[in-house]
């Protein structure tokens, strides 16, 4: 069954400049908690590890200018997932950012992950504030 996790921000910039940082998966690192490691990327794909969860690789597979950046698993993963951003102009220079997370997930893997996903989005999307404030 697919999960669909969200979280938004208000960021106070330019929605090109959020989308270029967004759009450079190199910048992710600077997004990620504490649990994640090994991370190796370039600017379409990143490989990294989820402590005591897996190893994931995923790598851009959509670009929508000032818009939208998705991004899939490269290579196999626990389970099928999308991570998305999706950016609003509001106008006087600022931006809604909003993270998606949809995965394919069983109602076990469900209990299991939906918590630890919903605190990576709010985190992703809480740094990406810090970072471009």
């Amino acid at each position: 069954m697919n999960t669909v996790i969200e979280s938004t921000v208000l960021i106070n910039k330019a929605t090109n400049e959020v989308y270029a940082f967004l759009s450079d998966l190199n910048h992710h690192q600077q997004l990620m908690p504490d649990n994640i490691y090994n991370w190796s990327s370039t600017a379409d794909e990143a490989k990294f590890t989820i402590q005591n969860m897996a190893k994931l690789a995923i790598k851009i597979n959509s670009r929508i200018e000032n818009q939208e950046i998705s991004a899939v698993p490269s290579e196999e993963a626990p389970f099928d997932l999308e991570l998305k951003w999706t950016l609003k102009d509001l106008g006087n220079g600022s931006t809604e950012a909003k993270h998606t997370i949809s995965a394919e997930l069983n109602m076990m893997m469900k209990m299991l992950a939906s918590g630890p996903l919903q605190k990576l989005a709010d985190h992703q999307t809480a740094r990406l504030k810090e970072i471009l404030s």
